[in-house]
């Protein structure tokens, strides 16, 4: 008598969030399927072997790097998860011991580090800069300290790679920078000081004042999970909605929905985003990143 199939195993990158955790340490599970968790960090590691290669089935992606990949045709799918986002105004920074004060008005023609030219973290903060006070983006010198996550993409004229074995920290903390786009890695120090006025308050008045979420991070699949087991995709989406139910409800706004109608006004104007900042060649519509998913609903039973 032969044994019975075993599920099959994804091999997933994504990091524990209080809605996610749940899933990653096995406290909602399925018959249908294992996965094999790969523990990637910092997560932004994950996204361009990911986005390249396709070296996971299941991966947390930043929502300006799946843009891209869209935009150059690589095979991943895109679902209708957001695993991260916040608030950017408090992102841009200046170093109180190198500039007496700074604020968005005195950027034009100073030196800005950001990671990556592409990291959707600049590119939420850009936003802020140009459309809430005024600041043309080629007037900037920025410095990156990494280049872009698809290969097929070359920075504008107006972005420089930093020289070789210098960090975005040291950059910032030494003065060869004059202010600095950072996320995650954020330094708790006396002489932090944000740029934009009232940062902390801006975000969550912005938010409250467009009713968009400001995404940093969604999950993807690779095309050929999608098209040859939709039906583990399904169970996905409803194994993270299981995760995020036993969360329990976060404090404020929902920084992390799910599903294309709460998710698909921010994503238009990421999109929209990413070719005013010249990250993606041309613009596309929620419809059609989302036109996978589509077919992968209508296979549910």
């Amino acid at each position: 008598m032969t044994g019975a199939l075993q599920p099959p195993v994804l091999r997933t990158a994504m990091m524990a969030y209080p809605t996610t955790r749940p899933l990653l340490s096995g406290k909602v599970v399925s018959p249908k399927m294992k996965f094999d968790f790969v523990e990637v960090e910092p997560i932004h590691h994950a996204f361009a072997p990911m986005a390249q290669k396709q070296i996971y089935d299941v991966c947390e992606m930043a929502v300006f790097t799946f843009l891209q990949a869209f935009a150059y045709g690589k095979p991943i799918v895109l679902l209708p998860v957001v695993l991260a986002a916040r608030h950017q105004h408090v992102c841009i920074v200046y170093n109180k011991n190198v500039h007496a004060s700074m604020t968005p008005g005195d950027l034009a023609g100073k030196k800005i580090g950001v990671r990556a030219y592409t990291q959707t973290t600049g590119a939420w903060v850009r936003n802020i800069l140009m459309r809430e006070h005024g600041l043309k983006i080629d007037s900037v010198d920025w410095i990156i300290t990494e280049g872009a996550h698809l290969s097929e993409y070359r920075e504008p004229a107006f972005v420089r790679r930093a020289a070789p074995g210098a960090t975005l920290i040291s950059m910032f903390m030494n003065g060869e920078v004059d202010a600095a786009i950072l996320g995650n890695d954020l330094p708790s120090d006396p002489c932090v000081a944000p740029v934009i006025p009232n940062a902390a308050q801006a975000g969550p008045a912005w938010q409250a004042a467009t009713g968009l979420i400001p995404i940093n991070h969604m999950l993807v699949v690779t095309q050929q999970l999608a098209q040859t087991r939709p039906d583990l995709i399904l169970e996905l989406y409803d194994l993270l909605r299981q995760s995020k139910d036993m969360a329990g409800p976060q404090s404020g706004p929902d920084m992390k929905p799910m599903g294309i109608d709460a998710i698909a006004p921010s994503l238009e104007l990421a999109i929209e985003l990413a070719a005013e900042q010249q990250i993606i060649p041309r613009t596309f519509s929620v419809e059609e990143l989302f036109a996978p998913w589509r077919a992968i609903e209508k296979t549910r039973t």
